[in-house]
C-alpha cells in the first residue's frame, strides 16, 4: 500500500472512530492509540517513515496557532508564572531527573546519552490531556495552564534535546553557553512572530470584505513564520505562538461575527483531523520500532520505561505542588500594599492534581526521538540509538494509555469532591 493510500486509510479511520469513541466509553486519543497499534501489525500494512522535520512542519504550526488563538490573552497572563514554571523549568528538571534514573538503570547508558533520553522525555503534550478531559468538567484555570505550557515546552526541550546531542557528538557543553543560546532562540522567535503578526495585520485589515483570501492567508501564514524562524536558527515554535496570541487580539476587533464563525469551523476541522493522525501513527510506529530491538531485551526496556514514566510523573506532581505551595506564599505577602499574585492565579488540590497527571508524552517526543542521528561524525553508529527510540515510544504509549485512561476518573472524583464541599458550605 502507498503512502499516500495508507494516509487516506488512516484519516478515514479517525473519522470513523470519532462517531463510535462515545459508545465504547473510552477517551478518543486513547482508541486511536490502541488502533494505531493494531493497524501497525497487519502483515500487508507498509512501514510509514516519520521524518521529525516534516512532522514539526506539519503538525507543529497549526496545532499551536490554534491553541494560541483560542487561549484568553487575559487568563494567560494570570497565570504566566506558574505556565513559564511548567513549560521551562520542570522541562529543564525533568531532563535532568529521566537522565539520572536512565544512567543508573540501563547498562551501557552514558551521561550525555541518558541526557539524549532526558531530553526527549521532557516535555510533555497538553494535546492529549485536553483531548481526554474534553467533555469532563475542567476548569477553565486548568485548561489554560495546560494548553500555555503545551505553547512553550516544546521550545524548551528542543533546545535540551540539540544541547544533549551535541554533547554526544563530542561537543563541550558550558552552561552560560547554553544559557545564553537558549535566551537568544526564544528572544529571536518572539521577534520573528511579532513581525509576522504585524504583517499579516496590514495584510487581513485590507481583505477583512474577501473571505476566503483572509481565511487563506490564516491557514498559510503560522507554516510561513515557523519555516522563516527555523530559517534564522530561532524558535519556531515561540513565533508561531506570539503570531497566534496577536492575530487572536486583531481579529476580535476587526472581523465580523460570520468571518470568525466561518474560520473557527474550518480550523476546527483541520485540528481535528491532525490530532486524529497523530495518535494513529504514535500507535502505528510502535511495531517498526520493536523489530529493531532483541527479543530478549524488549521486557527489560518495557520495565526501564515503566520507571522512567514513574520518575517524570513524580518530577512533575512534586514540582506543581511545590508551584501550589510558593503561589499561596506570594499571595499572602504584600509589595507597596499590593499582593505579589492575583488571587485566580492561586492552585488548589483539586486542578494541582489535574495538572501533576496530564503530564502525557506525545508526537514531539516521538518525532525528535526517531530523528536521532544513526551515525556520530566519525562514521561510527550512534550509541543505544534503538534502546532510546524504544523506551521513549514506550514511555509515550504508557503515559497516553495509563495516565490517560485513569485521567478522567480523577477528574470525576476531583468534581464529586468539590460538590460535597460546596454542598457543606452552602449548608453552614
Amino acid at each position: 500500500m502507498e503512502n499516500y493510500s495508507i494516509i487516506i486509510f488512516i484519516l478515514t479511520v479517525v473519522i470513523g472512530l470519532s462517531a463510535f469513541a462515545d459508545k465504547l466509553k473510552l477517551p478518543y486519543p486513547i482508541l486511536l492509540v490502541i488502533v494505531g497499534v493494531e493497524i501497525g501489525f497487519i502483515p500487508t500494512m507498509a512501514e510509514i517513515e516519520i521524518n521529525p522535520e516534516i512532522i514539526f512542519l506539519l503538525f507543529l504550526p497549526p496545532l499551536l496557532y490554534d491553541a494560541s488563538f483560542n487561549i484568553s490573552s487575559k487568563d494567560f497572563k494570570t497565570n504566566l508564572h506558574t505556565i513559564t514554571t511548567l513549560a521551562i523549568w520542570l522541562v529543564f528538571l525533568t531532563t535532568v531527573g529521566i537522565a539520572v534514573a536512565a544512567y543508573y538503570l540501563i547498562p551501557e547508558m552514558t551521561w550525555p546519552l541518558a541526557f539524549v533520553l532526558g531530553s526527549i522525555l521532557s516535555a510533555t503534550d497538553a494535546v492529549a490531556a485536553i483531548s481526554i478531559t474534553k467533555g469532563l468538567k475542567i476548569s477553565h484555570k486548568t485548561i489554560t495552564i495546560l494548553e500555555g505550557e503545551s505553547l512553550i515546552n516544546d521550545a524548551s526541550a528542543l533546545v535540551a534535546y540539540r544541547f544533549a546531542v551535541a554533547a554526544v557528538m563530542g561537543a563541550a557543553f558550558i552552561i552560560w553557553k547554553a544559557a545564553l543560546e537558549f535566551v537568544l532562540l526564544l528572544g529571536g522567535g518572539f521577534l520573528v512572530g511579532f513581525v509576522m503578526s504585524k504583517i499579516l495585520s496590514f495584510i487581513l485589515a485590507r481583505v477583512k470584505n474577501k473571505p476566503e483570501v483572509t481565511i487563506s492567508f490564516m491557514l498559510l501564514m503560522p507554516f510561513v513564520t515557523y519555516l522563516i524562524a527555523e530559517h534564522l536558527h530561532v524558535s519556531g515554535v515561540i513565533a508561531v505562538v506570539i503570531l497566534g496570541l496577536a492575530i487572536s487580539r486583531f481579529s476580535k476587533k476587526i472581523f465580523p461575527e460570520s468571518l470568525k464563525n466561518q474560520s473557527k469551523g474550518l480550523w476546527d476541522v483541520i485540528v481535528f483531523l491532525l490530532n486524529g493522525l497523530i495518535f494513529i501513527l504514535i500507535g502505528l510506529n510502535f511495531r517498526y520500532i520493536l523489530k529493531d530491538i532483541d527479543n530478549d531485551m524488549i521486557l527489560p526496556y518495557i520495565g526501564y520505561a515503566i520507571i522512567i514514566t514513574i520518575v517524570a510523573l513524580l518530577i512533575r506532581m512534586v514540582r506543581v505542588y511545590l508551584q501550589k505551595i510558593n503561589l499561596q506564599k506570594a499571595f499572602q505577602s504584600t509589595k507597596k500594599g499590593k499582593r505579589r499574585v492575583s488571587e485566580h492565579a492561586l492552585l488548589d488540590f483539586g486542578n494541582s492534581l489535574i495538572i501533576s497527571w496530564s503530564g502525557m508524552r506525545g508526537i514531539v517526543s516521538l518525532a525528535i526521538a526517531i530523528g536521532l542521528p544513526r551515525f556520530l561524525e566519525d562514521g561510527t553508529p550512534f550509541p543505544l540509538r534503538n534502546a532510546i527510540i524504544f523506551i521513549s515510544v514506550a514511555v509515550v504509549l504508557l503515559t497516553l494509555i495509563g495516565q490517560g485512561l485513569t485521567l478522567p476518573f480523577i477528574v470525576k472524583k476531583i468534581n464529586e469532591i468539590e460538590a460535597k464541599k460546596q454542598i457543606k458550605d452552602n449548608s453552614n
